[in-house]
């Protein structure tokens, strides 16, 4: 058993007027299957970094183990993936490659085709047996699930199951629950560690959250009554010394002047203390706002439908015969494997060229609102993606500080955005577009946990009409009026 210790942890990104972590303290075992969990820009991949030794920081924080981060770079990915893991695992015997790519539901003729071939689920699965092929470190698993469909979710999750420690950063609940026996949660004013899966430990935030709203609630309620009280106890003594007239006091009224007196240093004091115990009260609540959609309605009762349709890509049919309708209210979401053509689907529907045989029919004058699954071509300024949307300013801006930003953000090029920023920038774009359908395609990548949980309370208030793409279980199962299987 080996431990992994934070003590007074102090990083700041150069430039930046905050601090990511601030005199952070905190220990694990490295036997644990830790989960590390926090809104975008809390500071997890950062956290990686720093136990790679990537970043200079301020305290202390030591391991006796050393680290190894997933993914990792493949320079050359024409080569065979075998050759491939070679390189990685050169202390692992061949043929333990494909007894290791089984137990994720990668078929051994991988192996001998090149890396490029592979598909992001299937290069995911190679780099995370990667992982564990190499034996002596502590692994540190950065968000494995992005390019993963719920099967293969399933599959990784199982594998990591069967793994002795790691820390694993997801946004994913099913997953998380699946596979890790402890939570490093990275919350607004402190860091919690604690034992059990992710519902277990989001059952027992909420819980202290509301125990600390209703004392709050409580003590705002004490504040205000003891305010009342000693006002009216000052009114009182300054009675009482205006009436200390002549000989007539022989020290009554002046002894009642000294209890009233008394009895508002009391009351102060009391109003004090409710006061100091207020301010430790909901220091780790999140800020979850509402959000608001503004869905078009058509008049069209169908707006989308196919029959027999097949999709091509080249030679290879990637999908269908499929046929089906979706009308307005509707929130379908499209389940399939990588590569059963999801993606495809949509394109083909947002009006691109692929290749099809089969029926399809949109209705006219139908405006759609799309969010894409790749955010690589992000670049430049918030204000040049905004104008090239034809957005409003405001609105979304709105929108993103709903989702967790912060101002010193909106200065940032694009590019420079992680990955779960460029996606809530992609959302909050369709949140302000007034659409008769919204296509969204994988659009919670690298989102965190509370905003997902906005996402779907605003889809399940407004009900847009959708088509999505999400392996999401939970959101899928709390948002979608139906399943699409392709």
């Amino acid at each position: 058993m080996s431990m992994i210790q934070a003590d007074r942890l102090t990083f700041s990104y150069p430039g930046s007027p905050d601090p990511v972590f601030q005199d952070a303290c905190f220990q694990i075992d490295t036997d644990w299957r830790l989960g590390l969990v926090g809104r975008n820009g809390r500071g997890k991949t950062t956290l990686l970094r720093l136990l790679m030794g990537e970043y200079p920081c301020e305290g202390s924080l030591v391991s006796s183990v050393p680290f190894d981060y997933f993914p990792c770079p493949v320079p050359d990915q024409e080569r065979l993936t075998a050759e491939v893991l070679e390189d990685l695992c050169p202390e692992a015997e061949s043929w333990r490659f494909p007894k290791e790519l089984s137990l994720l539901g990668v078929e051994e003729e991988a192996l001998w085709r090149p890396f490029s071939t592979l598909s992001n689920g299937e290069r995911t699965k190679v780099l995370l047996a990667a992982l564990f092929l190499r034996e002596g470190r502590f692994p540190l698993i950065d968000e494995p699930t992005n390019h993963l469909d719920a099967h293969g979710r399933e599959l990784v999750s199982a594998y990591l199951r069967r793994q002795r420690g790691f820390i694993l950063v997801s946004h994913d609940r099913r997953f998380l629950d699946g596979c890790v026996d402890h939570i490093l949660a990275l919350n607004r004013s402190d860091i919690q560690v604690q034992a059990g899966s992710y519902s277990s430990w989001r059952e027992n935030f909420d819980r202290v959250q509301q125990f600390e709203e209703a004392k709050n609630e409580r003590l705002q309620k004490d504040v205000r009554r003891l305010q009342k009280a000693a006002r009216r106890t000052s009114v009182w003594s300054d009675r009482v010394e205006t009436s200390k007239t002549g000989a007539y006091d022989k020290g009554f009224v002046g002894h009642k002047s000294a209890k009233m007196v008394k009895r508002a240093k009391s009351l102060e004091a009391r109003q004090e203390k409710a006061l100091e115990e207020k301010q430790g009260l909901l220091q780790n609540r999140e800020t979850v706002e509402a959000l608001k959609l503004s869905p078009l309605t058509h008049h069209a009762k169908r707006l989308a439908s196919c029959g027999e349709l097949t999709l091509w890509y080249g030679d290879r049919r990637v999908c269908g015969p499929l046929s089906f309708s979706l009308e307005q209210g509707e929130r379908a979401a499209l389940e399939g494997r990588n590569g059963s053509g999801k993606s495809s689907l949509l394109k083909l529907l947002l009006g691109q060229d692929i290749r099809r045989e089969g029926k399809l029919f949109l209705a006219s004058g139908l405006r759609i609102s799309y969010v894409p699954q790749d955010t690589t071509f992000l670049r430049g300024t918030l204000g040049d993606f905004i104008l090239e949307r034809g957005i409003d300013e405001s609105l979304f801006k709105a929108i993103l500080r709903k989702l967790g930003f912060s101002r010193e953000q909106f200065g940032r090029n694009l590019e420079d955005y992680s990955g779960g920023q460029k996606k809530k920038a992609l959302i909050a774009a369709s949140l302000c577009e007034q659409a008769h359908l919204y296509i969204w395609d994988e659009p919670l990548n690298f989102v965190d946990i509370d905003s997902r949980l906005q996402i779907e309370a605003l889809l399940r208030d407004f009900a847009p009409t959708m088509i999505f793409v999400e392996h999401d279980r939970a959101f899928q199962e709390a948002v979608a009026t139906r399943v699409i299987p392709l």
